[in-house]
Parts: C-alpha cells; sequence; structure tokens
C-alpha cells in the first residue's frame, strides 16, 4: 500500500492510496518539556496552544513549511501515520510534498520525518507541482498553466509544463503572518491583547482584500493593554483588510514577478486559460478580483476544495512511483526525487 503525505505549516492531511484522504488534523503537538513526553497532537493540541502550564508546550513544530523542531515533526508523524496505516508486514511507500525553495538540508529533514515511521521509500513532489494536480491542471502536457498555492507558512506561485517548473517565487509570509499582523494592529488600533487563534477566527470570519460591499463584523476577545482586564471588542471586515492588505499585495506582486519571467509561449496559454487559486488562503473575500486587476489576466478562478489540493495531487502522484525505478528516455514523470 502507498500512501501521500501532505506535511503542512498548518494542517497535516494524509491520503491513502485505494482509500482517498484519510487523515486532516492540524499540526500542532503540545509536549512535557521536562520529561519530554507527547501530551496531544492535532486538534487537542491546538486548543492547547497558549493555554498551558509552564511545564507544558504547545507549538506548530513546522515554520514556513520546513521543519523547525524536527523531534517533534518525527513525532507527530508517527502518530498520525499509526492512525491511517495498521499493517506491520509491509512497510509503505510514501510521497510527500515539500517547498519549491527547500534546501537539501530542509528535504533531508522531512525525508528523516517521514522514514522514522519505517518505511520502503520516500519520493518527493513540489507542493505547488502537486496542488496543481489535485486541481486537474495539465501539469504534464507542453500546454502552461499558473498555480498559486496560498497556505499558512508561505504561498508559492509556479507556472509549469511538461511535468517541471518553468518559473516560481516563495513568499515566506502568508497566511499565519496575517494573523500576527491582525494581532498588532488590535493591539496598536484597540489597545486589546489577542491570541493567534482569536486572529484567524477574525481572519476567517470577516477577512477580505477589497472593500467588501456589506461590512461584516466580529467580536475579538483578549487583555486590555492598559488595564491588563478582560475585555471584548467589535472590529469590522474593513479594519481587517487593513491589517492585511500588506501582505495580500506582497502575494500578488510576486504572482506578477512569475507573469513577468514567464516565457512568451508559455504566458500565451496563461492568459487563455488564467491563473488557479488553491490553499486555505485563497478563500479570502476578494483575492481573485485582486488578483485579476493587477496582472490584467481575465480569469483568475478559485480551485475546487482548495485546501484539499495539494494532498489529492500528493495522491494522483502515486501512480508514478513504479516509474521513477523505470524511467525511460524522455519520459516525463512529476516525482522529483526518492530516498
Amino acid at each position: 500500500m502507498n500512501i501521500a503525505i501532505d506535511l503542512g505549516t498548518s494542517n497535516t492531511r494524509i491520503f491513502v492510496e485505494e482509500k482517498g484522504k484519510q487523515l486532516d488534523e492540524p499540526s500542532a503537538i503540545a509536549h512535557n518539556t521536562e520529561t519530554c513526553e507527547i501530551i496531544a497532537v492535532g486538534e487537542q493540541a491546538l486548543k492547547m496552544l497558549g493555554k498551558t502550564p509552564s511545564a507544558i508546550e504547545a507549538l506548530y513544530p513546522l515554520e514556513n513549511g520546513v521543519v523547525a523542531h524536527s523531534y517533534l515533526v518525527e513525532d507527530l508523524v508517527n502518530i498520525f501515520l499509526n492512525e491511517v496505516y495498521t499493517s506491520k508486514v509491509v512497510m509503505p511507500r510514501v510521497v510527500a510534498s515539500i517547498p519549491i525553495d527547500v534546501t537539501d538540508v530542509e528535504k533531508r529533514a522531512v525525508v528523516n520525518a517521514i522514514s522514522s515511521f519505517g518505511v520502503r521509500r520516500v519520493y518527493l513532489i513540489e507542493g505547488a507541482k502537486a496542488a496543481a494536480m489535485g486541481c486537474n491542471l495539465p501539469v504534464m502536457s507542453p500546454h502552461g498553466c499558473m498555480i498559486a498555492n496560498l497556505g499558512g507558512g508561505t504561498a508559492e506561485i509556479a507556472v509549469l509544463s511538461l511535468g517541471g517548473i518553468s518559473v516560481s517565487k516563495t513568499v515566506k509570509s502568508a497566511g499565519n503572518q496575517m494573523d500576527e499582523d491582525i494581532i498588532k494592529y488590535i493591539r496598536r488600533k484597540h489597545n486589546l491583547h489577542i491570541g493567534r487563534r482569536m486572529a484567524e477566527q477574525c481572519k476567517i470570519a470577516i477577512g477580505c482584500v477589497i472593500k467588501p460591499e456589506e461590512e461584516k463584523t466580529f467580536t475579538v476577545k483578549g487583555r486590555d493593554a492598559l488595564r491588563g482586564l478582560p475585555k471584548s471588542v467589535v472590529v469590522t471586515s474593513s479594519e481587517i483588510m487593513e491589517a492585511i492588505i500588506d501582505n495580500a499585495m506582497a502575494i500578488v506582486t510576486a504572482i506578477t514577478d512569475v507573469l513577468e519571467k514567464t516565457p512568451p509561449e508559455l504566458i500565451g496559454d496563461i492568459h487563455s486559460d488564467g491563473i488557479t487559486l488553491s490553499g486555505g488562503l485563497s478563500q479570502l473575500e476578494g483575492f481573485p478580483e485582486l488578483v485579476k486587476k493587477y496582472t490584467g489576466i481575465a480569469t483568475v478562478t478559485v480551485a475546487n476544495e482548495p485546501l484539499d489540493c495539494t494532498i489529492n495531487g500528493c495522491g494522483k502522484a502515486i501512480a508514478y512511483i513504479d516509474d521513477v525505478e523505470h524511467t525511460k528516455d524522455g519520459e516525463i514523470i512529476p516525482l522529483m526525487a526518492a530516498y
């Protein structure tokens, strides 16, 4: 049996061959800092963020799509894989997504984390390419296609053709950075300290990147910066737009930069077919319109099930595992490496 894993900064998803997506959990882990015992992972660990006693730490062990705490990522992967793969007779082969501009050291950290579970081989694929495959874009054809995969840790923009990436750019400040920007904005404007989870809930509820036709509101709760007492404030979607627009524009600028570097023949295909957005951040109100405005591309669409594009693409890449071992001259496969 073969498995695909999307080890994301915010969420980890696992796809099992012939069964589909079997796990979708936050990439959070809580551990005892004194005994190194794992207390909780996934949704349970997410609920502990910012609420733990001194001896327990809850955190995201991945930052900007790469491993920041290797031993915690190994524990996280082992626990998640044990939930979906119980056979002890046959070791699985695993397809894993990695960022486009990952270094050899960062690549090895991902491979080591997955290998610790006991697998036959690990096959790697760039996250943007996997997302494009999950969106059913013609990645393997000579026709150019463009994907902007907007996640929590990074935003990856890529132009693909013939199973490879022609031009790409990564922005290492995406959804999580927007949460931080909301925290800073509310502290500065309303003298209110809020946590990351509250900021994320606010972004999901009323976040937008163009002036909304109908103003929405959200009540944020936290600690008064002046008195130190509990306090709540009602914020509007226009205020949240003001907080996150700089980050959104950095992503749009990266998209225009990629278009400027794209070969003429490929950009002709993109002009005809448009740009596809995937990832959680693509669901922010007004993002397609913002991209249209600054790129001049008439068709900018959000993929169906944008959160699952990468893991679905990794699942499709499982079909190419055997081709890695027996690649014929001139044969094109999407998998980039095997360990």
